[in-house]
């Protein structure tokens, strides 16, 4: 099974990672992952680090030759905030002692992991809050999960993503514009969405709402407010069989929420038609079946690619919604924790919109789940042998 760990704080020196499960055999470079690290700082509405942090994961070990040997993959990164006048953490690192001598924080920001982490940890300093829960964590996520993803595109199972809306700006059908849209882009893969959708600036595939969801960001910022919105990922290549039904926790619709779920500020995951679902009657539900050339097809795809827990054969369509960024230039209400006296949030450097960012990571955080769906049922501890059982099918 593949599985990661990451460690690190936005301000320290470096954030780090380790991937195992990984199979022998699989070509991987720091320049492979480099391009979705770089995909991931871009996106109009990002805040100032964007401008100074220039992510490059550094493998050193799990990899010799330019192959993956089975043994687990680490990875580190470093931040140029560390060495910022302004980054918190070096700030408490950097000094002798206890750190009493640093001035703590202790205005929480409301909808951040601030005053949760105080109340869980008995912090006096919601410092360490920050460091940790801040989105800064996906970057060396990104590189974590990119081998799964490598796996995946090695067996012809792209994926991509794309932004539906952002506040008040998106498809005025969801499902039936953004469908007639992305499907007959899928029949070259789901790599061609992420690479249409990353020539806009907030990786919308529609030229007039990509203009209306910039305008809108601009609004929010000169309010000093923030965005949040919906996206789209698609997988195309996934074969049939994937996942189980007969265990709760081995189906994948449970399995893909619980990674979307635990990305920084995503507040909901549906598969398809999703919600819409429950608004519409069975016949405009569920996917007919056919039998042509000696393999069961559907007539649609309203289900998304999964029924029962389990892939179908078709496009896996995974939809999210992103909330608002809590660090807002306008302040809002809040309670000092020391003094317990009303007070205005502060602000800390951040995006206003981070959608067009998020939804590289969702990409990404979504392939160690179907990778390990695909290497329960062809699975080998070397890409060789994966191949011979793949093709036995």
């Amino acid at each position: 099974m593949i599985r990661y760990l990451t460690a690190g704080e936005s301000h320290g020196p470096k954030i780090t990672g380790i991937v195992e499960g990984v199979p022998a055999g699989l070509e991987l470079s720091e320049d492979d992952i480099a391009l979705h690290l770089a995909r991931r700082q871009k996106g109009y509405g990002r805040g100032g680090r964007m401008a100074f942090e220039k992510d490059r994961a550094e493998i050193s070990s799990g990899v010799r030759f330019g192959k993956t040997t089975g043994a687990p993959i680490a990875m580190q990164m470093p931040n140029r905030a560390y060495e910022k006048d302004d980054a918190g953490w070096p700030k408490v690192m950097n000094k002798e002692g206890d750190g009493a001598d640093v001035d703590p924080i202790t205005v929480p920001r409301p909808g951040h992991a601030d005053l949760i982490g105080i109340q869980k940890y008995r912090y006096n300093d919601i410092r360490p809050s920050i460091e940790r829960s801040s989105a800064r964590e996906t970057a060396i996520r990104v590189a974590c999960c990119f081998p799964a993803r490598k796996l995946l595109k090695h067996f012809g199972i792209e994926i991509g993503g794309h932004v539906i809306r952002i506040g008040s700006s998106g498809y005025e059908k969801p499902w039936e514009d953004v469908r007639n849209l992305v499907d007959p882009m899928l029949k070259d893969g789901a790599e061609t969405v992420f690479k249409a959708a990353d020539e806009s600036p907030v990786r919308c595939l529609d030229e007039e709402l990509t203009q209306k969801m910039r305008d809108e960001i601009i609004v929010r910022r000169k309010e000093g407010s923030s965005l949040g919105g919906h996206y789209e990922v698609v997988v195309t290549g996934l074969p049939a069989g994937l996942g189980s039904f007969v265990h709760w926790d081995r189906k994948l619709e449970g399995q893909l929420a619980q990674v979307i779920m635990g990305t920084q500020a995503m507040k909901g995951v549906e598969i398809g038609l999703g919600f819409e679902a429950g608004r519409r009657h069975g016949q405009e539900v569920h996917d007919e079946i056919t039998y042509e050339d000696g393999n069961y097809r559907r007539g649609s795809n309203r289900l998304g690619g999964l029924e029962g827990g389990v892939t179908t054969g078709m496009p896996l369509i995974i939809r999210g919604v992103m909330k608002p960024i809590p660090t807002m230039l306008t302040p809002i209400k809040t309670v000092d924790i020391e003094t317990k006296e009303e007070k205005d949030t502060r602000y800390e450097r951040s995006d206003v919109c981070a959608l067009p960012r998020a939804v590289v990571v969702i990409e990404n955080v979504i392939a160690p789940v179907l990778a390990n769906a695909f290497l329960d049922k062809f699975g080998g501890d070397s890409i060789e042998e994966i191949e011979e059982r793949y093709q036995a099918r």
